[in-house]
């Protein structure tokens, strides 16, 4: 592919295809609640949806850990439950809950979404992709991002946070038509999200599959591999040389087909795939991006320094971007992140 963008920034350069050493790194939550000088600027926002929608405030907190660490990208800071709220369902995030969304009961629900006034509800979102654009270091690419359909579809339909997303595979087994009109619906709305941000500013987007792994085969090709495939082709026919990321976690053995049928320019990897798999069945297809155990970055010390560069040694035969298997969690001392920074840099 061509990019469009700055090529002289290595994530780019990685995105493009090329191996690049020592591997440049983001990690996934890199703003968030580890960082005193995050929970700072949340109290002054109030709500956390509040802060998503305060684009000073949302650009402010995108920054805090590239002032600390120099990732070599920014990741708008948002949430994938902006698409519901942008579609008119009602989401809240609670303390000590979580989010708790208004589930979708039935049909008649799904017809009051409004996928048409999303750019219009979510048009503080691309006021922070415009100013992240414009504040981020020249050598930092900018990620846009949204929650995959499968895993936002939970969330819509189980009214929050699940265990066993029984809701959502009850409507996708028992009410199949109804299912894939919400999934066509989300469809159509992430790619839309995701355009207006890159009209916005951002170089790059990410597909969030974060419950892909709940799903069996058949219902993980329908479900996670098609949505995905057609979100993709969409972005590079209309806005050709913006690569895509997709992170489908917890697809195993359904991870090569998954690069393979989406046509993703790379795919982000859970803690559970053996990175030199990745090297031989992923990387031939495409960028691999990972996964360090988040749980190692809080433990530090040689535990994780040993584990690092045993990703990056097993990774450094093709295009690699050095992150984690998921997100930092709250837990993480800083300081441990800045040592992660280092061991990366100093490459292998």
């Amino acid at each position: 592919m061509t990019l469009s963008a700055n090529i002289d920034k290595p994530f780019l350069r990685v995105l493009a295809g090329e191996s690049v050493s020592p591997p440049p790194i983001w990690l996934m939550r890199q703003a968030g609640r580890y960082l005193p000088e995050y929970r700072e600027t949340r109290e002054k926002a109030g709500g956390f949806l509040d802060l998503c929608y305060t684009p000073d405030l949302a650009v402010e907190v995108t920054l805090q850990p590239l002032r600390r660490y120099h990732f070599d990208a920014a990741i708008l800071f948002s949430d994938i439950l902006v698409i519901p709220h942008g579609l008119g369902q009602d989401v809240a995030f609670k303390q000590g809950e979580g989010p708790v969304l208004d589930a979708l009961k039935d049909v008649d629900a799904i017809d009051r979404l409004d996928p048409a006034g999303i750019r219009d509800r979510l048009a503080p979102v691309f006021k922070t992709v415009a100013g992240l654009a414009k504040a981020i270091p020249e050598s930092t690419a900018l990620i846009g991002f949204a929650g995959a359909p499968w895993t936002v579809a939970t969330y819509m339909l189980e009214g929050g946070s699940s265990k066993d997303f029984a809701t959502a595979k009850s409507w996708m087994y028992g009410r199949p038509k109804a299912f894939a009109r919400l999934m066509a619906l989300l469809v159509e709305a992430t790619t839309d999200y995701l355009i207006a941000q890159i009209d916005a500013g951002a170089e790059v987007v990410q597909l969030f599959d974060t419950w892909a792994g709940a799903l069996p085969e058949t219902q993980f090709r329908a479900w996670v591999i098609d949505p995905i495939a057609q979100i993709t082709q969409v972005i590079h026919e209309k806005r050709p040389g913006v690569p895509v990321i997709g992170f489908p976690k917890g697809a195993g053995v359904l991870y090569e087909d998954f690069v393979k049928l989406t046509k993703v320019d790379c795919v982000g990897i859970d803690t559970a795939v053996p990175p030199s798999w990745a090297a031989k069945h992923l990387q031939p297809h495409c960028a691999v991006q990972g996964n360090l155990d988040p749980i190692l970055l809080v433990a530090g010390g040689e535990a994780m320094d040993a584990a690092a560069r045993t990703i990056m040694e097993a990774l450094r035969g093709g295009p690699h971007i050095f992150n984690l298997g998921h997100g930092i969690v709250p837990q993480t001392p800083p300081e441990h992140v800045a040592r992660l920074v280092d061991v990366v840099r100093q490459g292998v």
